[in-house]
């Protein structure tokens, strides 16, 4: 599916009939991590004779592991499984398919973690299953091989070219986002078999060069190749275009290498990792604030679905041993996510307001895994904190403030619209992901408890938006609707924006704030000159000056650009006027100086000021409570604590994390702390 499609896509429900799963739910386990709702989701089946594809000792053992892609949540409790598309009962197919090698690929990394971390023989069991099945999907000669087709239907047989269709098509005709999906199963199967299953280790690693050797003929060819994208040089030798799928790859591809794997892997390991980096940008109050960027045609949009890039530059740069790597991955764990977690949490779409406010699974391990990954790699306490609380989406830190993952069951919700509307269905890939987290708070029980404690949402003051078309409007300024929203890049906010002309005006009232909040204006940059917009005491925003279009699939770029001066604590009024010619203002973005997260027992600050500044918090919850300082590279700069607000200097860009002791601990403060905490039960 191509990635406007997979945007507009992302939340749909799918229901459709099948077999029924009920769980009853036990009290609060001590370890979080229950497969019973990924376990229900697994199934065998026997393919029939397809050219092209086989696996390994399918004479021998002829069924296959797979896994359903979706589970209905049921009226009076339990799933039902179902497959992707429009269900035919006299054939018994799904317009797509009950299987897809994404989620087959996943669950096999779920089972190969819980097995290596719990010594679980039921989930090296599955591990094998599955994987067998997944490179069973791979095709394994003709002029495709090494791509995988993605979709299965419930009696074996493969649907190339599904309905709706999928980019590319046929699904194994190109490198996609489930080619290097399967990178990354096969490279954590390959390091987890090759001691304990020596034969079936050589097959995997058969079938990872067989994958290598398809990026190496479809994408790494053309390392080194730039595109022009509004201005900018963007790599073209990333998988699908993108960064996102490519991270996925890089984290097969680097497991595979420290394992032993071969020459052409730690090669096709650099060029993508390479790659990779030079989609990180910005940086402390410039778009995209220090993030690394998922899509190589749109230098405006960010999802926080499946965006692993900083977990995957972390983890190539322990493996190939190159620092260099780290730096944009720092940048966006240290500098990027703490502001995002205090202004939405995982959003589905910064295009480059945040106008897809929908938050999944997929996106909230992401951010976690990557905080985790770059915190090792840095050696930074100050990350592996903020994972904690990231990790806390899935404990009520969300829009419908409720828990999204289920201990007793292993179930964890498909996800939750910015209006708090939660998707109570169970399919594969949210469980995955939500196993994925679990599994490493299981790994960190002081983790685990912070994340719990961040969990339900009390106050969250970070940036905010504020739409263009909603102030008073005076003179030669007008409201535009476009046809459509999506620009092929990116999107209007609001569905609208401002056509501004020299001499019209905009007024718009915003709530008080107790600090200043630094303005940036989403406007569209247009190459060659353009209008300029005066931003009374705030300084003023050219529209022109924008690069060539290039490869980018629209015109002009949807950008934020921020004002000289800041807004002034208590101010609540904003005035624009156009100085000369025209241009497109589509939102301003407020952002306060150190932006704010209040959780049931936590507290996350994030700074956007280029000062150390002085703030008092008052963390929730009945016991003494500590505050760990950052600055802007995660690395620690102070702490304080005790019962009561607690006073904190902010570093300059950097962030603090504070959290309830817990019940018994004694702090104490003399520019360090001791924490007396009960021990977590294993």
């Amino acid at each position: 599916m191509n990635r406007p499609a997979l945007i507009a896509a992302l939340t749909a429900t799918v229901l459709l009939a099948g077999p029924v799963h009920t769980v009853a739910a036990p009290a609060g386990p001590a370890v979080l991590t229950n497969l019973d709702h990924l376990d229900f989701l697994t199934d065998t089946v026997r393919p029939p004779a397809q050219a092209g594809h086989t696996t390994y000792r399918l004479d021998d053992e002829p069924a296959i592991g797979v896994l359903w892609v979706y589970a209905d949540d049921l009226p009076g409790g339990g799933y039902r499984r179902v497959g992707g598309g429009a269900y035919d009962a006299r054939t018994g197919t799904y317009g797509q398919g009950a299987y897809d090698a994404d989620d087959v690929s996943r669950a096999a990394v779920v089972y190969l973690r819980h097995w290596r971390q719990f010594g679980d023989r039921a989930s090296r069991d599955q591990a094998y299953r599955q994987l067998r099945g997944l490179t069973y999907m791979q095709t394994a000669t003709g002029p495709n091989a090494g791509n995988v087709v993605l979709w299965m239907q419930p009696d074996g047989t493969l649907n190339p070219s599904p309905t709706p269709v999928e980019a590319p098509d046929p699904s194994d005709s190109a490198a996609s986002y489930w080619l290097a999906r399967t990178i990354w199963a096969l490279g954590e199967g390959y390091a987890a078999f090759r001691t304990a299953d020596p034969s079936f280790a050589a097959f995997l690693e058969d079938r990872l060069d067989l994958s290598v050797a398809a990026l190496d003929r479809q994408v790494l060819g053309r390392f080194g190749e730039h595109r022009v994208v509004d201005g900018e040089r963007m790599p073209a030798w990333l998988v699908a275009d993108g960064a996102d799928a490519s991270a996925e790859a890089v984290l097969g591809l680097s497991a595979y290498v420290r394992a032993g794997g071969p020459p052409t892997a730690r090669a096709a390991l650099a060029r993508l990792a390479a790659g990779i980096a030079e989609m990180g940008g910005g940086g402390t109050g410039v778009w995209p604030y220090g993030a690394v960027l998922p899509w190589a045609r749109s230098r405006s949009l960010w999802h926080a679905w499946g965006a692993q890039m900083p977990s995957a530059l972390a983890e190539a740069s322990i493996t190939l041993r190159d620092g260099r790597l780290l730096a944009p991955a720092l940048a966006d764990a240290a500098a990027f996510t703490p502001g995002l977690l205090t202004a939405t949490g995982p959003v589905n779409g910064l295009l480059p307001a945040p106008i897809d406010n929908s938050q999944i699974a997929y996106g909230a391990d992401a951010r976690v895994q990557s905080l985790l990954s770059v915190s090792r790699a840095a050696g930074s306490a100050g990350l592996r904190q903020l994972a904690g609380v990231a990790a806390g989406w899935f404990f009520g830190q969300n829009p419908a403030n409720v828990p999204m993952y289920h201990p007793g069951t292993g179930a964890t919700n498909d996800g939750v619209n910015g209006d708090g509307t939660v998707n109570l269905n169970s399919g594969a890939e949210s469980t995955i992901h939500g196993l994925l987290t679990m599994l490493a708070l299981d790994a960190a029980p002081d983790l685990a408890a912070l994340a719990e404690a961040a969990g339900p949402v009390v106050r969250r003051d970070g940036r905010r938006t504020v739409e263009a078309e909603s102030g008073r409007l005076d003179g030669p300024i007008s409201v535009v609707t476009p046809a459509s929203a999506w620009t092929g890049e990116s999107q209007w906010s609001g569905n609208a924006y401002l056509r501004v002309r020299a001499g019209g005006r905009v007024t718009w009232t915003v709530p008080g704030a107790a600090q200043p909040r630094l303005v940036a204006a989403v406007i569209n940059r247009m190459p060659g000159p353009g209008g300029v917009t005066a931003f009374a005491a705030l300084g003023g925003i050219g529209y022109g000056g924008g690069g060539a279009q290039g490869a980018s699939p629209a015109p002009g770029a949807l950008l934020p650009v921020a004002l000289t001066r800041p807004l002034p604590a208590g101010a609540t009024a904003l005035t624009a006027t156009g100085v000369r010619g025209s241009g497109d203002l589509d939102a301003l973005l407020l952002t306060p100086l150190v932006s704010t997260l209040v959780t049931r027992r936590a507290v996350l600050l994030s700074s956007a000021a280029r000062t150390s500044r002085r703030m008092t918090i008052d963390v929730p919850g009945a016991g003494p409570a500590v505050a760990h300082s950052y600055d802007d590279q995660g690395r620690p700069a102070a702490t304080a604590g005790g019962r009561g607000p607690i006073t904190v200097d902010v570093p300059s860009g950097g962030f603090v994390v504070a959290a309830e002791a817990g019940p018994g601990a004694t702090v104490r403060v003399r520019g360090t702390v001791a924490l007396d905490r009960p021990r977590r039960q294993a």
